[in-house]
């Protein structure tokens, strides 16, 4: 622990601790001290030669951290920002955790495909914006995801002793190999939004009842729930022993729909919505607090124009597969 407190991650740990509450400690407590110790467990033999890389082409790869939302519900205490990180409520960090196979077409080019869940959170009652906190909207949604990217990288070997103290015979050549990508792909994704009934306190499917009056005169056409995303971002791994590979990665991904949150336009004539979908589609569609009066009658403003986004930071651990060699056959002098 010593050795912890003195380390350079402790420092940011500290600072970024103290904004959060309880739950979302948790996660980033686990995410800081996972990356202390594998840090520490990173120095061992590995790709010390020019072309060692070739004969370690192959890699699966195990994903876990934490995600966010950045969309019209929720945020800061300012107004929204939906493609700046600046306005994430940290309070609403949920889990992620993917599966991945990495191919590695040179040294500095690598194919990267994977399936990722996701869980991502808005929740306007946490703001202190006069406006979105009056909205009281909120949702969840659960979001698969299924994509491919190019990862374009950085290779760096770091040699170290090559021999014990004792100078033995054998060779204890140390080295670290790390390796920074920078990636961009495509993926498609599904979600499902849910707001809370706040009569009932029950999670119901948003987009089955048409909060902004979608399929009525004068409102949208319906939302798909399946679209496609950019995913791009960062990533950094290092080398253990050839067969193992730990490392960060954060990953942003730039959407084209704007419903993850079932918020986008104007908010439609609560009768109509429910003579046509229900009580509970008209409860939904404005479940306001009656700070701003007005301010949610039919054709005011009740999302934005832009797109929704949604982010992870995870921590990889990869297994490489090597290729299998050949067997060599003796031959006969007779």
């Amino acid at each position: 622990m010593e050795k912890f407190c003195s380390n350079k991650y402790f420092s940011i740990f500290v600072k970024t601790l103290i904004f959060f509450d309880l739950k979302t400690k948790i996660y980033v407590s686990v995410l800081f001290i996972s990356i202390f110790f594998l840090e520490n467990l990173t120095y061992s033999q590995n790709f010390t030669r020019a072309n060692d890389w070739k004969k370690y082409r192959k890699e699966v790869i195990l994903q876990v951290g934490i995600s966010q939302f950045l969309g019209d519900l929720g945020g800061l205490n300012g107004t929204g920002k939906d493609f700046s990180p600046a306005d994430i409520e940290f309070r609403l960090t949920r889990p992620s955790v993917s599966i991945a196979y990495r191919y590695k077409f040179s040294k500095t080019f690598n194919i990267h495909s994977s399936f990722n869940y996701l869980l991502v959170k808005g929740d306007d009652n946490l703001t202190q914006e006069k406006s979105r906190n009056n909205r009281n909207l909120n949702f969840k949604s659960n979001i698969f995801e299924l994509g491919t990217r190019a990862e374009f990288s950085f290779f760096r070997n770091k040699a170290g002793h090559r021999y014990g103290l004792k100078r033995t015979v054998m060779r204890r050549h140390k080295s670290k190999s790390d390796e920074f990508m920078a990636f961009i792909g495509v993926a498609a994704f599904y979600f499902n939004p849910k707001g809370k009934n706040p009569e009932t306190g029950a999670w119901v499917k948003l987009q089955p009842l048409h909060t902004e009056g979608q399929g009525l005169p004068g409102g949208p056409p319906q939302y798909k729930r399946v679209g496609f995303v950019i995913p791009m971002g960062v990533c950094w791994r290092t080398i253990i022993q050839k067969k193992w590979s730990i490392g960060l990665e954060l990953n942003y991904r730039k959407t084209f729909t704007d419903y993850i949150d079932d918020v986008s336009g104007v908010y439609y004539d609560k009768a109509a919505l429910e003579n046509a979908y229900g009580s509970t589609s008209a409860i939904l569609s404005d479940p306001n607090k009656g700070l701003i009066p007005g301010a949610t009658n039919a054709g005011e403003q009740r999302g934005d124009i832009q797109k929704d986004t949604y982010m992870s930071a995870q921590i990889t651990i990869g297994k490489f597969f090597a290729p299998k060699r050949s067997k060599s056959r003796l031959r006969s002098k007779f």
